[in-house]
Protein backbone atom coordinates (compact mmCIF):
# COMPACT_ATOMS: atom_id res chain seq x y z
CA UNK A 1 0.00 0.00 0.00
CA UNK A 2 1.18 3.52 -0.79
CA UNK A 3 2.57 5.52 2.11
CA UNK A 4 0.33 8.40 0.95
CA UNK A 5 -2.80 6.29 1.41
CA UNK A 6 -1.59 5.16 4.83
CA UNK A 7 -0.97 8.68 6.04
CA UNK A 8 -3.46 10.67 8.10
CA UNK A 9 -5.69 13.23 6.40
CA UNK A 10 -3.88 15.99 8.29
CA UNK A 11 -0.48 14.79 7.07
CA UNK A 12 -1.89 14.80 3.54
CA UNK A 13 -2.97 18.41 4.13
CA UNK A 14 0.65 19.40 4.72
CA UNK A 15 1.74 17.77 1.45
CA UNK A 16 -1.13 19.20 -0.58
CA UNK A 17 -0.57 22.70 0.82
CA UNK A 18 3.00 22.61 -0.50
CA UNK A 19 1.53 22.19 -4.01
CA UNK A 20 -0.87 25.10 -3.68
CA UNK A 21 -3.66 23.45 -1.72
CA UNK A 22 -5.73 21.79 -4.44
CA UNK A 23 -5.70 18.49 -6.30
CA UNK A 24 -7.90 15.99 -8.10
CA UNK A 25 -8.20 12.63 -9.77
CA UNK A 26 -10.72 12.72 -12.62
CA UNK A 27 -11.92 10.42 -15.39
CA UNK A 28 -11.59 12.23 -18.72
CA UNK A 29 -14.85 12.11 -20.62
CA UNK A 30 -13.47 11.43 -24.09
CA UNK A 31 -10.80 8.82 -23.31
CA UNK A 32 -12.23 7.34 -20.11
CA UNK A 33 -8.71 7.47 -18.64
CA UNK A 34 -8.01 8.58 -15.09
CA UNK A 35 -5.85 11.65 -14.65
CA UNK A 36 -4.30 13.09 -11.50
CA UNK A 37 -3.52 16.77 -11.10
CA UNK A 38 -0.13 16.19 -9.45
CA UNK A 39 2.30 13.26 -9.10
CA UNK A 40 1.50 13.40 -5.37
CA UNK A 41 -1.95 12.03 -6.20
CA UNK A 42 -0.75 9.23 -8.48
CA UNK A 43 -1.19 6.65 -5.67
CA UNK A 44 -4.85 7.67 -5.43
CA UNK A 45 -5.23 7.29 -9.18
CA UNK A 46 -3.55 3.88 -9.04
CA UNK A 47 -5.86 2.82 -6.22
CA UNK A 48 -8.82 3.66 -8.44
CA UNK A 49 -7.36 1.85 -11.44
CA UNK A 50 -6.91 -1.36 -9.44
CA UNK A 51 -10.00 -1.28 -7.25
CA UNK A 52 -13.24 -3.03 -8.22
CA UNK A 53 -15.09 -2.74 -4.91
CA UNK A 54 -15.40 0.97 -4.13
CA UNK A 55 -14.29 2.74 -7.33
CA UNK A 56 -17.12 2.32 -9.85
CA UNK A 57 -16.15 4.65 -12.71
CA UNK A 58 -16.40 7.79 -10.62
CA UNK A 59 -16.09 10.98 -12.63
CA UNK A 60 -13.97 12.94 -10.19
CA UNK A 61 -12.55 13.29 -6.68
CA UNK A 62 -11.44 16.76 -5.55
CA UNK A 63 -9.29 17.84 -2.60
CA UNK A 64 -8.60 21.26 -1.13
CA UNK A 65 -6.96 22.60 2.02
CA UNK A 66 -9.11 25.12 3.86
CA UNK A 67 -7.12 28.39 3.57
CA UNK A 68 -7.80 29.49 7.15
CA UNK A 69 -9.00 26.32 8.89
CA UNK A 70 -6.29 24.02 7.52
CA UNK A 71 -8.93 21.29 7.21
CA UNK A 72 -9.06 18.79 4.36
CA UNK A 73 -12.10 19.51 2.18
CA UNK A 74 -13.17 16.87 -0.34
CA UNK A 75 -15.87 16.22 -2.94
CA UNK A 76 -16.66 12.90 -4.63
CA UNK A 77 -18.58 12.83 -7.92
CA UNK A 78 -19.83 9.42 -9.07
CA UNK A 79 -22.20 9.62 -12.02
CA UNK A 80 -23.92 12.67 -13.49
CA UNK A 81 -26.01 11.14 -16.27
CA UNK A 82 -29.26 12.12 -14.53
CA UNK A 83 -27.92 15.52 -13.49
CA UNK A 84 -25.39 17.22 -11.25
CA UNK A 85 -23.99 15.10 -8.42
CA UNK A 86 -25.99 15.69 -5.23
CA UNK A 87 -25.30 14.36 -1.76
CA UNK A 88 -24.58 15.37 1.82
CA UNK A 89 -21.49 16.78 3.51
CA UNK A 90 -20.00 14.56 6.21
CA UNK A 91 -17.71 15.99 8.94
CA UNK A 92 -15.99 12.95 10.40
CA UNK A 93 -12.61 11.67 11.62
CA UNK A 94 -10.68 9.09 9.60
CA UNK A 95 -7.50 7.25 10.60
CA UNK A 96 -6.01 7.29 7.11
CA UNK A 97 -6.46 9.05 3.80
CA UNK A 98 -7.50 5.75 2.21
CA UNK A 99 -10.28 5.28 4.79
CA UNK A 100 -11.63 8.73 3.94
CA UNK A 101 -11.40 8.13 0.20
CA UNK A 102 -13.12 4.75 0.34
CA UNK A 103 -15.93 6.13 2.45
CA UNK A 104 -16.42 9.01 0.02
CA UNK A 105 -16.45 6.69 -3.00
CA UNK A 106 -19.03 4.36 -1.46
CA UNK A 107 -21.24 7.19 -0.26
CA UNK A 108 -21.22 8.85 -3.68
CA UNK A 109 -22.28 5.61 -5.39
CA UNK A 110 -25.03 5.24 -2.83
CA UNK A 111 -26.31 8.71 -3.71
CA UNK A 112 -26.37 7.95 -7.44
CA UNK A 113 -28.47 4.90 -6.73
CA UNK A 114 -30.66 6.59 -4.12
CA UNK A 115 -31.45 9.56 -6.37
CA UNK A 116 -32.21 7.29 -9.31
CA UNK A 117 -34.50 5.02 -7.28
CA UNK A 118 -36.32 8.09 -5.98
CA UNK A 119 -36.96 9.38 -9.49
CA UNK A 120 -34.90 12.52 -8.90
CA UNK A 121 -33.05 14.15 -11.78
CA UNK A 122 -29.76 14.27 -9.91
CA UNK A 123 -26.55 12.29 -10.06
CA UNK A 124 -24.61 11.05 -7.06
CA UNK A 125 -21.96 12.83 -5.02
CA UNK A 126 -20.68 13.23 -1.49
CA UNK A 127 -18.63 15.73 0.46
CA UNK A 128 -16.31 15.06 3.40
CA UNK A 129 -14.53 17.40 5.76
CA UNK A 130 -11.85 15.47 7.64
CA UNK A 131 -12.45 16.10 11.34
CA UNK A 132 -9.20 16.73 13.16
CA UNK A 133 -8.09 15.07 16.38
CA UNK A 134 -8.13 18.29 18.36
CA UNK A 135 -11.32 19.79 19.74
CA UNK A 136 -11.63 22.91 17.60
CA UNK A 137 -14.36 21.22 15.56
CA UNK A 138 -16.66 21.74 18.56
CA UNK A 139 -16.11 25.51 18.43
CA UNK A 140 -18.83 27.48 16.64
CA UNK A 141 -16.36 30.06 15.34
CA UNK A 142 -14.18 27.34 13.81
CA UNK A 143 -17.20 25.63 12.29
CA UNK A 144 -18.35 28.87 10.71
CA UNK A 145 -14.92 29.25 9.12
CA UNK A 146 -14.57 25.71 7.83
CA UNK A 147 -18.12 25.45 6.49
CA UNK A 148 -17.91 28.81 4.75
CA UNK A 149 -14.65 27.58 3.22
CA UNK A 150 -16.41 24.42 2.13
CA UNK A 151 -19.08 26.50 0.43
CA UNK A 152 -16.41 28.40 -1.50
CA UNK A 153 -14.77 25.09 -2.40
CA UNK A 154 -18.08 23.84 -3.81
CA UNK A 155 -18.50 27.10 -5.76
CA UNK A 156 -15.05 26.61 -7.26
CA UNK A 157 -16.22 23.25 -8.66
CA UNK A 158 -18.69 25.05 -10.90
CA UNK A 159 -21.79 23.08 -9.94
CA UNK A 160 -20.66 19.54 -10.75
CA UNK A 161 -21.41 18.77 -7.08
CA UNK A 162 -24.32 20.14 -5.02
CA UNK A 163 -23.87 19.64 -1.29
CA UNK A 164 -26.32 19.07 1.58
CA UNK A 165 -26.50 18.02 5.22
CA UNK A 166 -25.05 14.72 6.47
CA UNK A 167 -23.46 13.12 9.54
CA UNK A 168 -21.52 15.61 11.66
CA UNK A 169 -23.09 18.59 9.89
CA UNK A 170 -25.94 20.64 11.36
CA UNK A 171 -28.46 23.24 10.09
CA UNK A 172 -26.28 26.13 11.39
CA UNK A 173 -23.37 24.61 9.45
CA UNK A 174 -25.48 24.60 6.29
CA UNK A 175 -26.17 28.28 6.87
CA UNK A 176 -22.40 28.84 6.77
CA UNK A 177 -22.05 26.70 3.63
CA UNK A 178 -24.75 28.81 2.01
CA UNK A 179 -22.62 31.90 2.71
CA UNK A 180 -20.06 30.48 0.29
CA UNK A 181 -22.10 28.86 -2.46
CA UNK A 182 -25.45 28.66 -4.21
CA UNK A 183 -24.76 24.98 -4.96
CA UNK A 184 -26.29 23.61 -1.78
CA UNK A 185 -29.57 22.31 -0.40
CA UNK A 186 -30.81 21.52 3.14
CA UNK A 187 -30.30 25.13 4.14
CA UNK A 188 -32.43 26.51 7.00
CA UNK A 189 -36.04 27.37 6.23
CA UNK A 190 -35.52 31.05 7.08
CA UNK A 191 -33.05 31.22 4.20
CA UNK A 192 -35.48 29.64 1.77
CA UNK A 193 -34.47 26.03 2.31
CA UNK A 194 -36.21 22.88 3.47
CA UNK A 195 -34.57 22.60 6.89
CA UNK A 196 -33.93 19.41 8.82
CA UNK A 197 -34.71 16.30 6.70
CA UNK A 198 -34.64 13.82 9.62
CA UNK A 199 -38.43 13.52 9.93
CA UNK A 200 -39.17 12.59 6.31
CA UNK A 201 -36.15 10.25 6.28
CA UNK A 202 -37.53 8.37 9.28
CA UNK A 203 -41.01 8.00 7.81
CA UNK A 204 -39.52 6.73 4.56
CA UNK A 205 -37.64 3.98 6.39
CA UNK A 206 -40.85 3.01 8.18
CA UNK A 207 -42.60 2.76 4.78
CA UNK A 208 -39.82 0.41 3.63
CA UNK A 209 -40.33 -1.71 6.77
CA UNK A 210 -44.02 -1.98 5.91
CA UNK A 211 -43.18 -3.09 2.38
CA UNK A 212 -40.76 -5.75 3.63
CA UNK A 213 -43.41 -7.14 5.97
CA UNK A 214 -45.95 -7.08 3.13
CA UNK A 215 -43.71 -9.06 0.75
CA UNK A 216 -42.95 -11.55 3.53
CA UNK A 217 -46.70 -11.88 4.24
CA UNK A 218 -46.12 -10.90 7.87
CA UNK A 219 -48.85 -8.31 8.21
CA UNK A 220 -48.38 -4.76 9.43
CA UNK A 221 -46.09 -3.12 11.98
CA UNK A 222 -48.75 -3.42 14.66
CA UNK A 223 -47.49 -5.72 17.41
CA UNK A 224 -43.97 -6.03 15.95
CA UNK A 225 -40.71 -5.76 17.92
CA UNK A 226 -38.11 -3.30 16.62
CA UNK A 227 -34.42 -3.06 17.59
CA UNK A 228 -32.29 -0.08 16.57
CA UNK A 229 -28.59 0.63 16.59
CA UNK A 230 -28.36 4.40 16.98
CA UNK A 231 -30.81 6.83 18.57
CA UNK A 232 -30.02 10.09 16.76
CA UNK A 233 -32.39 12.53 15.05
CA UNK A 234 -33.66 10.14 12.39
CA UNK A 235 -34.12 7.31 14.90
CA UNK A 236 -36.11 9.59 17.19
CA UNK A 237 -38.59 10.46 14.45
CA UNK A 238 -38.66 6.78 13.51
CA UNK A 239 -39.63 5.82 17.06
CA UNK A 240 -42.56 8.24 16.95
CA UNK A 241 -43.75 6.90 13.58
CA UNK A 242 -43.44 3.28 14.76
CA UNK A 243 -45.36 3.97 17.96
CA UNK A 244 -48.12 5.59 15.89
CA UNK A 245 -48.35 2.32 13.97
CA UNK A 246 -48.76 0.30 17.15
CA UNK A 247 -45.47 -1.60 17.45
CA UNK A 248 -45.19 -3.78 20.53
CA UNK A 249 -41.73 -2.60 21.56
CA UNK A 250 -38.67 -0.63 20.53
CA UNK A 251 -35.17 -1.28 21.89
CA UNK A 252 -32.52 1.25 20.87
CA UNK A 253 -28.85 1.62 21.78
CA UNK A 254 -26.59 4.66 21.54
CA UNK A 255 -23.19 5.81 22.80
CA UNK A 256 -24.52 9.23 23.83
CA UNK A 257 -25.93 9.05 27.37
CA UNK A 258 -27.27 12.62 27.35
CA UNK A 259 -29.17 11.86 24.15
CA UNK A 260 -30.70 8.78 25.75
CA UNK A 261 -31.71 10.74 28.84
CA UNK A 262 -33.57 13.20 26.61
CA UNK A 263 -35.35 10.36 24.84
CA UNK A 264 -36.31 8.64 28.08
CA UNK A 265 -38.13 11.80 29.04
CA UNK A 266 -39.74 12.17 25.63
CA UNK A 267 -40.99 8.58 25.44
CA UNK A 268 -41.84 8.10 29.09
CA UNK A 269 -44.61 5.51 29.43
CA UNK A 270 -44.13 4.19 25.87
CA UNK A 271 -42.80 0.67 25.13
CA UNK A 272 -39.33 2.04 24.41
CA UNK A 273 -36.14 0.69 26.01
CA UNK A 274 -33.02 2.84 25.61
CA UNK A 275 -29.60 1.32 26.25
CA UNK A 276 -26.34 3.16 26.73
CA UNK A 277 -23.43 1.29 25.16
CA UNK A 278 -19.72 1.66 24.49
CA UNK A 279 -18.63 2.16 20.86
CA UNK A 280 -17.52 -1.49 20.64
CA UNK A 281 -20.63 -2.91 22.35
CA UNK A 282 -22.49 -5.04 19.79
CA UNK A 283 -25.09 -6.52 22.13
CA UNK A 284 -27.95 -4.70 20.37
CA UNK A 285 -27.47 -7.10 17.44
CA UNK A 286 -28.43 -9.98 19.73
CA UNK A 287 -31.81 -8.48 20.63
CA UNK A 288 -34.70 -10.70 19.46
CA UNK A 289 -36.89 -8.63 17.12
CA UNK A 290 -39.01 -8.69 13.99
CA UNK A 291 -37.04 -5.88 12.35
CA UNK A 292 -33.50 -4.67 13.08
CA UNK A 293 -32.73 -1.07 12.06
CA UNK A 294 -29.10 0.07 11.65
CA UNK A 295 -29.35 3.83 12.19
CA UNK A 296 -25.73 4.78 12.93
CA UNK A 297 -22.76 4.79 10.53
CA UNK A 298 -21.85 2.42 7.73
CA UNK A 299 -20.20 -1.01 7.67
CA UNK A 300 -22.15 -2.31 10.68
CA UNK A 301 -23.29 -5.47 8.90
CA UNK A 302 -20.16 -7.59 8.84
CA UNK A 303 -18.89 -11.00 9.99
CA UNK A 304 -18.77 -9.78 13.59
CA UNK A 305 -22.42 -8.73 13.70
CA UNK A 306 -24.46 -10.72 11.18
CA UNK A 307 -24.09 -13.98 13.10
CA UNK A 308 -25.48 -12.25 16.20
CA UNK A 309 -28.69 -11.03 14.59
CA UNK A 310 -31.95 -12.47 15.90
CA UNK A 311 -34.33 -11.01 13.35
CA UNK A 312 -36.01 -11.81 10.06
CA UNK A 313 -35.68 -8.35 8.47
CA UNK A 314 -32.96 -5.69 8.42
CA UNK A 315 -34.15 -2.23 7.36
CA UNK A 316 -32.60 0.98 8.66
CA UNK A 317 -31.54 4.54 7.97
CA UNK A 318 -27.73 4.23 7.95
CA UNK A 319 -25.82 4.48 4.68
CA UNK A 320 -23.56 1.67 3.39
CA UNK A 321 -24.66 -0.80 6.04
CA UNK A 322 -22.82 -3.75 4.44
CA UNK A 323 -19.09 -3.60 5.07
CA UNK A 324 -18.53 -5.82 2.02
CA UNK A 325 -21.50 -5.91 -0.35
CA UNK A 326 -21.09 -9.48 -1.61
CA UNK A 327 -19.63 -11.25 1.42
CA UNK A 328 -22.01 -9.76 3.94
CA UNK A 329 -25.08 -9.98 1.72
CA UNK A 330 -24.33 -13.67 1.21
CA UNK A 331 -24.07 -14.10 4.97
CA UNK A 332 -27.53 -12.55 5.43
CA UNK A 333 -28.94 -14.87 2.76
CA UNK A 334 -27.48 -17.92 4.49
CA UNK A 335 -29.24 -16.85 7.66
CA UNK A 336 -32.48 -16.26 5.71
CA UNK A 337 -32.62 -12.62 6.80
CA UNK A 338 -34.35 -10.23 4.40
CA UNK A 339 -32.21 -7.15 3.82
CA UNK A 340 -33.68 -3.90 2.52
CA UNK A 341 -30.73 -2.04 0.92
CA UNK A 342 -30.14 1.29 2.62
CA UNK A 343 -30.57 3.51 -0.44
CA UNK A 344 -33.96 1.91 -1.10
CA UNK A 345 -35.22 2.83 2.37
CA UNK A 346 -33.54 6.10 3.36
CA UNK A 347 -34.16 8.32 0.32
CA UNK A 348 -36.33 10.93 1.99
CA UNK A 349 -33.49 13.09 3.27
CA UNK A 350 -32.42 13.96 -0.26
CA UNK A 351 -36.02 14.00 -1.53
CA UNK A 352 -36.93 16.59 1.10
CA UNK A 353 -34.22 19.01 0.03
CA UNK A 354 -33.15 18.13 -3.52
CA UNK A 355 -35.54 20.42 -5.33
CA UNK A 356 -35.90 23.22 -2.78
CA UNK A 357 -34.66 25.71 -5.40
CA UNK A 358 -38.10 25.36 -6.98
CA UNK A 359 -39.79 26.83 -3.93
CA UNK A 360 -41.72 25.62 -0.90
CA UNK A 361 -45.28 24.30 -0.97
CA UNK A 362 -47.00 23.36 2.32
CA UNK A 363 -47.62 19.63 2.30
CA UNK A 364 -45.75 19.49 -1.01
CA UNK A 365 -47.36 16.72 -3.13
CA UNK A 366 -44.04 16.18 -4.93
CA UNK A 367 -42.61 15.06 -1.57
CA UNK A 368 -45.71 13.47 -0.07
CA UNK A 369 -46.11 11.01 -2.97
CA UNK A 370 -42.89 9.27 -1.92
CA UNK A 371 -44.57 8.26 1.35
CA UNK A 372 -47.82 7.07 -0.19
CA UNK A 373 -48.72 3.94 -2.14
CA UNK A 374 -50.36 5.16 -5.34
CA UNK A 375 -47.16 6.38 -7.07
CA UNK A 376 -45.11 3.64 -8.70
CA UNK A 377 -41.80 5.04 -7.41
CA UNK A 378 -42.89 5.59 -3.80
CA UNK A 379 -40.71 4.11 -1.05
CA UNK A 380 -43.25 1.37 -0.35
CA UNK A 381 -43.65 0.38 -4.01
CA UNK A 382 -39.96 0.53 -4.91
CA UNK A 383 -39.07 -1.56 -1.87
CA UNK A 384 -41.62 -4.19 -2.93
CA UNK A 385 -40.28 -4.04 -6.49
CA UNK A 386 -36.71 -4.70 -5.34
CA UNK A 387 -37.64 -7.56 -3.02
CA UNK A 388 -39.88 -9.23 -5.60
CA UNK A 389 -37.25 -8.78 -8.32
CA UNK A 390 -34.73 -10.57 -6.09
CA UNK A 391 -37.17 -13.43 -5.50
CA UNK A 392 -38.00 -13.79 -9.19
CA UNK A 393 -34.42 -13.58 -10.44
CA UNK A 394 -32.87 -15.66 -7.69
CA UNK A 395 -30.46 -12.86 -6.81
CA UNK A 396 -29.86 -11.11 -3.50
CA UNK A 397 -31.79 -8.00 -2.61
CA UNK A 398 -28.59 -5.97 -2.83
CA UNK A 399 -27.92 -7.23 -6.35
CA UNK A 400 -31.52 -6.57 -7.38
CA UNK A 401 -31.46 -3.06 -5.94
CA UNK A 402 -28.09 -2.20 -7.47
CA UNK A 403 -29.15 -3.49 -10.89
CA UNK A 404 -32.41 -1.55 -10.88
CA UNK A 405 -30.75 1.61 -9.57
CA UNK A 406 -27.93 1.39 -12.12
CA UNK A 407 -30.48 1.01 -14.93
CA UNK A 408 -32.30 4.11 -13.72
CA UNK A 409 -29.03 5.93 -12.95
CA UNK A 410 -27.86 5.59 -16.56
CA UNK A 411 -30.87 7.52 -17.86
CA UNK A 412 -29.94 10.93 -19.24
CA UNK A 413 -31.31 14.14 -17.82
CA UNK A 414 -33.95 15.36 -20.29
CA UNK A 415 -32.47 18.89 -20.44
CA UNK A 416 -28.90 18.74 -19.05
CA UNK A 417 -27.48 15.29 -19.87
CA UNK A 418 -23.90 14.70 -18.66
CA UNK A 419 -23.68 18.27 -17.39
CA UNK A 420 -21.38 17.23 -14.55
CA UNK A 421 -18.87 15.66 -16.93
CA UNK A 422 -18.82 18.82 -18.99
CA UNK A 423 -18.18 20.94 -15.90
CA UNK A 424 -15.34 18.66 -14.78
CA UNK A 425 -13.73 18.86 -18.22
CA UNK A 426 -13.88 22.63 -17.92
CA UNK A 427 -12.21 22.53 -14.48
CA UNK A 428 -9.32 20.51 -15.90
CA UNK A 429 -8.92 22.67 -18.99
CA UNK A 430 -8.94 25.93 -17.03
CA UNK A 431 -6.39 24.75 -14.44
CA UNK A 432 -8.61 24.44 -11.36
CA UNK A 433 -5.90 22.63 -9.36
CA UNK A 434 -3.37 25.42 -9.91
CA UNK A 435 -5.74 28.33 -9.29
CA UNK A 436 -4.73 30.74 -6.54
CA UNK A 437 -8.33 31.84 -5.95
CA UNK A 438 -9.79 30.42 -2.75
Amino acid sequence: MSSLLETTPQAFVDQLRSLGGRGYVVRRAESGQLESSHPLLDPVRELFENDTRDFLDHEGVFFQVGPDSGALLTAFVHRTSRGQAAGGLRHWPYPTLEALIRDGLRLAVGMTRKNAMAGLWWGGGKGIIARRDDTDWRDRAYRDVVYTEYGRFVSSLGGCYVTAEDAGTTPPDMRAVFEGTRHTTCIPAEQGGSGNPSGPTAVGVVCAMEAALDVADKGTLAGKRIAMQGAGNVATFMMSALLERGVASIVASDINESRLAELRSRFEGAPVELRHCAPDDLSIFETPCDIFAPNALGGVLNPGTIERLQTGIVCGAANNQLLDDKRDMDALVRREIVYVPDFVANRMGIVNCANEAYGHVPGDPAIARHLERDWEQSVFNMTRRVLLRAQKSGTTTAEAANALADELGAQLHPIWPLRGQQIIEGLVETGWASSTKR
